[in-house]
């Protein structure tokens, strides 16, 4: 029975890395190293917390409120949750992250070796076989798991020890300081949206958890929690093997340097010609395990919240065609429209993932969460609104004076401030009453 349980932990620890580690989470590191060079060990860390830590904490704020998403968002409101779960599900599906995927195995699985293919077939090829995997939404984890992430990690690790024998600092260069370079880490992870997945990947560990025999609480709990950290260990190293690779690449960084060409390089110059193929499948299985899990998930939340009325192979194909669509604009244009809309949710979730973790064992009333996520939105809707030039002046000195602003965490002190505001409220009038 230990033996069996084992495997069970494995299998859904890898199937969650390879839903985690997507397009973006192979593409940004390198790319952030090549910029900060010699200050990547803080832009490691900075990348991590946004990439790693906060998404584990996903999970566990999702364990701790129940099953899904749903139970999650009930913890601050009903329809604040429902209407959370749409903005979230928009931006990890069919909006950014799946098309993204389609477009990153494009150009660097695809476009070296056939430089005259054309991006609108091999995207409709990408999201045939996408969609053919996810109309089986039961089976997702255990494909996932026990076939595609081994073969997926063993690439992965390969490239790292290699460019960890070959790598020199002779290419570092001074460029930021040390909390410049953290900045940088911690904000390039919001692209990765694995924060928002996070809450979103949660119920999907959970259902396989129960599909292998663990329906107690505290069996399901340690099930997922396991495998949480499992994934997570992964993550860690191959993140920061990554990093050190952009950091150590010898490139010359511009504004007009383009992460998938860096990674294509930093393949060849660590695995030789090969690796261009070597990377060509690992940025297949990892783009299409990722597409595969988040199309599946995108698929149930939509409808269950139709009730049904609107069945989940309908919703996996409307998604598929939206995706392909979208993903032919290419990975760079993608990641560009991405980053307002990710500046202004990513804090968002993170406030509630916080809150309910530190807090929703000892406070059960949804009114201080309510309190904390509406002053987060206010900063954000502020940063929203910034990035397109609609902000005065003196907003944004006034933003810049609270605290933490410099490392663009100025909705953390407003959100506090409203918990407890929301939580003295709430027992007012409880005693009151």
């Amino acid at each position: 029975m230990k033996g069996k349980r084992i495997n069970h932990i494995i299998t859904i620890g890898f199937a969650l890395f390879a839903m985690f580690f997507g397009a973006g989470n192979l593409l940004l590191p390198p790319f952030i190293g090549l910029q900060v060079s010699d200050s990547w060990f803080w832009t490691t860390i900075g990348f991590m917390i946004t990439t790693v830590i906060l998404p584990f904490l996903g999970i566990i704020s999702v364990v701790l409120s129940g099953d899904s998403f749903t139970d999650l968002g009930n913890r601050v409101n009903k329809n604040v949750g429902v209407v959370l779960g749409i903005v979230i599900m928009l931006g990890i599906g069919p909006l950014i992250a799946i098309p993204r995927t389609a477009a990153t195995t494009f150009e660097i699985g695809i476009l070296p070796h056939f430089p005259t293919f054309s991006p609108i077939i091999a995207s409709i090829v990408f999201f045939i076989v996408t969609g053919i995997f996810s109309l089986s939404s039961s089976k997702v984890v255990d494909l996932i798991g026990n076939y595609l992430t081994p073969l997926l990690i063993l690439i992965l690790f390969g490239l790292i020890v290699m460019g960890l024998i070959n790598a020199s600092d002779d290419h570092f260069v001074n460029r930021y300081s040390n909390v410049d370079s953290f900045l940088v880490g911690f904000q390039e992870g919001y692209q990765t949206l694995d924060v928002l997945a996070s809450v979103i990947f949660a119920g999907i560990i959970i259902s396989a958890a129960k599909l292998k025999g663990y329906h107690t609480t505290k069996q399901k709990n340690e099930i997922v929690i396991a495998s949480g950290l499992l994934a997570a260990l992964f993550l860690l190293f191959i993140y920061g093997g990554l990093v050190y690779l952009g950091a150590t690449s010898g490139s010359e960084w511009s504004e007009s340097t383009k992460r998938a060409p860096l990674l294509l390089q930093i393949s060849i110059n660590n695995l030789g010609i090969n690796g261009t193929y070597a990377m060509a499948i690992c940025i297949a299985l990892a783009c299409l395990t990722t597409a595969i899990a988040l199309t599946s998930a995108v698929g149930s939340f939509f409808s269950e919240l139709v009730n049904h009325k609107v069945g989940y192979k309908k919703i996996v194909i409307s998604c598929c065609v939206i995706s392909c669509v979208l993903s032919i604009t290419g990975v760079d244009n993608i990641i560009t429209y991405a980053y307002p809309f990710l500046s202004f949710i990513y804090p968002i979730v993170i406030t509630l993932v916080l809150y309910i973790v530190f807090f929703g064992r000892f406070i059960k009333s949804s009114k201080p969460y309510l309190g904390a996520v509406i002053g987060t939105s206010l900063i954000s809707l502020v940063g929203l609104l910034h990035s397109y030039g609609l902000v005065t002046p003196g907003i944004d000195q006034f933003i810049k004076k609270i605290p933490l602003a410099n490392y663009d965490l100025a909705w953390i002190l407003p959100s506090f401030v409203l918990f407890v505001l929301f939580f003295i409220i709430e027992k007012m009038k409880k005693s009151v009453s």
